[in-house]
Order: C-alpha cells, then structure tokens, then sequence
C-alpha cells in the first residue's frame, strides 16, 4: 500500500511541477510533511536557490499537528515579507490539500503572503 501510495504522490508532483515555476520575484512555496513535522520553503527555480525556509524543527515544536502547521506557515510569511517577498506560487507537493498542508497555506496568507 505505501508504494501505491509514493508513486501515486509523485505522479501528482510531477504534474504539478509542469506547471508551477519559481522565479525571485515570485518564488515557489514548496511544502514537505513528514509524520515528524513539516516543512516549508521559497524556492527561485531560476536561479536555483532558496530564499527562506521554516520548520516545525524552527519553532521547537516536537510534533506534527494542524496548530503547529498554521504557526509555520506564519513565520515563512514573516521572514520572506522581511526579505521583500510578497508573493508566491503555491506547491504541495502531491499532498492533498487539507490538513497540515492546507493549515500552513493559511497560516502564510493570514500573516500577509499571497498566493
């Protein structure tokens, strides 16, 4: 089942990627969960470089849950309003969106990301 699972995921990034491009203006705010934490970070495609990144591992936090999520996706939109960047372009990764991912997506807007 987890191999269905993988593959299934990565098809889905696959697809995604086609279509979701980064530049340094409007990077991409890539997200990866994992069943220890989350993590999230604004990548320049172009260029190849990421311009900011946060993680539950940032906070202190010691598991993965929605309140924990929604506090990542708040201290990615502070520290890349910090570095001038207000806009992204949303990835997920595959992951479906509710949850964790969808709390992190919030928790950026809500802090002043736009995507």
């Amino acid at each position: 089942m987890s191999t269905f699972k993988t593959k299934r995921r990565q098809k889905v990034k696959w697809r995604i990627r086609k279509r979701v491009k980064g530049t340094a203006d409007i990077p991409r705010l890539s997200v990866f969960r994992s069943n220890k934490g989350i993590y999230a970070q604004l990548i320049d495609d172009v260029n190849g470089v990421t311009l900011a990144a946060y993680s539950t591992k940032s906070i202190g936090a010691t598991n993965n849950n929605v309140e924990n999520s929604k506090k990542v996706g708040e201290g990615l939109a502070k520290e890349a309003l910090e570095n001038g960047l207000s806009t992204c372009v949303f990835d997920r990764s595959g992951y479906l969106y509710h949850g964790n991912v969808k709390a992190l997506a919030e928790g950026a807007r809500e802090a002043g990301l736009k995507f």
